[in-house]
């Protein structure tokens, strides 16, 4: 990117502080006073154009930046106020607010050499002041880092929605990421389809109405699945066991200690938001970045947390000094953490920066504290973040463990039961983990001793399918695999949603038929843009963009280069009339008994029979499902039978149906889409129009929206009635 070496000078020495939000803007300029003048540019200011590709390829992917549409007037307002002023960028610390300083330096004429970029990790008083005494340049790498995710993501959307446009329908569109992330949901949902449970039995003694299961057989593990313990089974055991003794053959005691949970990271706050407060990924990046940048207060606007788009565990010193503190004088020196914490920087090497965790900004605004002030939903996430910080400063809970282990006379058959009392709290004080009784339930037993069971049972189990994604376990999938980064988690989960590619369904995350159809044509045309392990890689190579250790030039043209030879096959394909994506069905056709293929026209999906040319309409797509290679579709289609009329098609002679459509139900060919007739049903109101006597027709707006028209006004034009009233 080319530096600017001319700069703004400070005549008036007056200060202009720039940062994204208005609520950011209204808490900084508390902190800051009146030489100091805050403002907000409304998140980005310059970005691609939206009706244009952007980016020139041939001139070493060069950008064309436009300012976005309605920030014209914004952008001079900022220009004006910056002159003669020293300029301050205090956007946020990750590459998006790197990104937005820049283009706000190549907008305002600012140096690259200058020190004109403040960050901060929290909004308070004494950092803010600290910060804008110690600006910094602007981090060229890390803008470079997000330049070229954003060249990869527009060159991969803009390239292949048009193919998505003629193959499958208009208004699709692919995303890299996104991509990898629908092909997650969409495999596992498959592998559900595929499922079949298998029965299995286990076996339990009772004790004082506590279950102990049978833990090994002939001095083997008991594993009732593997070995296909049917019910039969299961009784035969039962029977051997009643006709045996027990004796303890084994009792074992230790302390077992629990350690606290790390602060929260973006993942793990999002996971837990959504296990524990049934918050959307989206909710939770909300709530949070309102709870960093400040919420109103009586005081005036008030930060609550640190920065939320982290991926870092560390801790400040300062911050560690004053929780410590705070649970020393609440709880006592026994619950105090003593050593300090080890971050995980060094653990996870894809960690941007040495970001610190999210933890509250003043350890001493406890939950009950702020209640008053931070209302419903907003306080339940400080409430979480709390607790979760203050936890991890804590010492571990420890926990007696006793484990007895008990044998019948002859040897064959031994039954485990371990009960854990929790003998010291620790951080479980502030964040319970474990439901662990208080007491054993199991006293006074001896090594040796006779052990009488009350009764010996079994249960009838089934092995389960997999469980769906939801948006905590989604995250957690993106985040083992390597791809996205804090800043990116909600936005490839919202993306799928406003696309319709995947629906939730309870909390569980499903993929429609469209998504599904998506990810097949990806999978067999762009294999590496949906390959977890290429995509970990290339978040890798934007690290390393960031670090210095790679041109961000080098990373599109080693992207391109294999993406492009991709494309221009699949292109040809299409443009000669060659690739016709379609997909064997599990619907015969009546006529030659072969299965039919699902097929894709201008008005979506079909099924054609390759033989005889009979065509069906496709209804409740959201069903369908591949197993085996085979697209399943008849057993949803006969779920949604259409009702067929005694009357030909006047276009090509097929039975007509009535279907029902956007506006209610209307007539249609049975052949469409092959064949598009149609016609609208007549409903007809009670009464006579009571202008002229005919016949009044029920119809329906383009809103939905009910009216009354005669029938003489829509034919012959010679009444005007119309009324939206009965």
């Amino acid at each position: 990117m080319n530096k600017k070496t001319s700069t703004v000078s400070a005549k008036n020495g007056k200060k202009l502080v720039i940062v994204e939000s208005p609520a950011k803007a209204k808490t900084i300029q508390k902190y800051l006073g009146g030489s100091y003048k805050v403002v907000s540019s409304m998140g980005h200011i310059r970005d691609l154009p939206t009706k244009s590709f952007g980016v020139n390829i041939e001139k070493g992917f060069k950008p064309v930046f436009t300012i976005i549409k309605g920030k014209k007037k914004l952008v001079e307002d900022i220009k004006k106020m910056a002159k003669g002023s020293k300029v301050l960028l205090a956007s946020d610390l990750d590459r998006e607010g790197e990104a937005i300083a820049w283009h706000l330096a190549q907008i305002l004429n600012l140096s690259m050499n200058e020190n004109n970029r403040v960050i901060f990790n929290e909004i308070t008083r004494d950092v803010i002041r600290k910060a804008i005494e110690n600006p910094r340049k602007i981090d060229i790498n890390k803008v470079n880092a997000q330049l070229a995710r954003r060249i990869l993501d527009r060159i991969v959307g803009y390239k292949i929605s048009p193919l998505l446009w003629k193959i499958l329908k208009s208004g699709l569109s692919a995303g890299r990421v996104q991509s990898v992330a629908l092909r997650f949901i969409c495999e596992l949902e498959e592998e559900i389809k595929k499922f079949v449970p298998k029965e299995y039995w286990r076996i339990y003694g009772i004790k004082n109405e506590n279950r102990i299961y049978l833990s090994k057989m002939n001095n083997k593990k008991f594993d009732p699945l593997k070995l296909g313990i049917t019910r039969e089974k299961a009784e035969e055991i039962i029977k051997e066991l009643k006709e045996r003794k027990f004796f303890i053959s084994d009792i074992k005691e230790k302390i077992s200690k629990k350690s606290p949970p790390s602060p929260y990271i973006t993942s793990t706050l999002q996971q837990d938001a959504a296990t524990k407060l049934g918050f959307s990924v989206a909710k939770t990046m909300k709530i949070a970045q309102d709870l960093y940048e400040g919420v109103e207060t009586p005081d005036g606007n008030v930060a609550f947390i640190t920065y939320m788009r982290t991926d870092s565990t560390r801790v400040s010193e300062e911050a560690a000094k004053k929780a410590k503190e705070f649970i020393k004088e609440k709880f006592g020196d026994d619950y105090t953490s003593k050593g300090s914490k080890r971050a995980n920087t060094k653990k996870n090497a894809n960690i941007q920066d040495a970001h610190e965790a999210i933890r509250p900004t003043y350890i001493t605004k406890t939950p009950d504290e702020v209640k008053d002030i931070l209302k419903g939903d907003h306080w339940r996430l400080y409430k979480l973040i709390w607790e979760r910080f203050l936890a991890s400063q804590m010492t571990p809970s420890r926990y007696k463990v006793k484990t007895i282990q008990i044998s019948s006379d002859d040897g064959k058959y031994i039954f485990v039961v371990e009960k854990s009392e929790r003998i010291f709290e620790g951080f479980e004080a502030v964040y319970r983990i474990s439901n662990a009784s208080d007491t054993f339930g199991f006293e006074g037993f001896e090594k040796g001793g006779v052990f009488k069971f009350d009764e010996f049972k079994s249960e009838q189990k089934f092995t389960e399918p997999p469980t769906r994604y939801t948006e905590a376990s989604l995250v957690r999938k993106l985040e083992k695999e390597g791809i996205g980064r804090p800043s990116t988690y909600a936005t490839i989960i919202n993306t799928l949603f406003e696309r319709k590619y995947v629906i939730r369904r309870k909390r569980f995350l499903v993929p429609t038929f469209i998504g599904f159809l998506v990810n097949e044509f990806l999978i067999k045309n762009f294999p590496k843009i949906v390959e977890s392990k290429f995509t970990a890689i290339m978040e890798d190579e934007l690290d390393e963009v960031e670090n210095g250790k790679k041109s961000w030039k080098e990373v599109l043209e080693e992207f391109y280069k294999e993406f492009e030879k991709d494309f221009s096959e699949i292109s040809q394909k299409i443009s000669s009339g060659k690739y016709d994506l379609e997909f064997v069905t599990d619907m015969e056709c009546e006529n030659c008994k072969v299965p039919m293929k699902l097929k894709f026209g201008r008005f979506g999906s079909y099924l054609k029979c390759d033989s005889c040319g009979k065509t069906l309409s496709t209804k409740n797509e959201e069903n369908f499902y591949i197993e085996k290679d085979i697209l399943h579709v008849k057993e949803a289609i006969e779920a949604f039978k259409e009702e067929e009329l005694d009357e030909k098609c006047p276009k090509c002679g097929a039975s007509l149906v009535v279907r029902k459509g956007k506006y209610g139900k209307f007539i249609g060919c049975s052949r469409y889409p092959a064949c598009d007739y149609t016609r609208p049903i007549v409903e007809y109101a009670r009464g006579n129009c009571p202008k002229c006597g005919g016949k009044v027709q029920i119809k329906r707006s383009q809103k939905g929206k009910t009216y009354y028209i005669c029938e003489n006004n829509l034919e012959k034009k010679e009444c005007d009635f119309i009324s939206w009233y009965e």
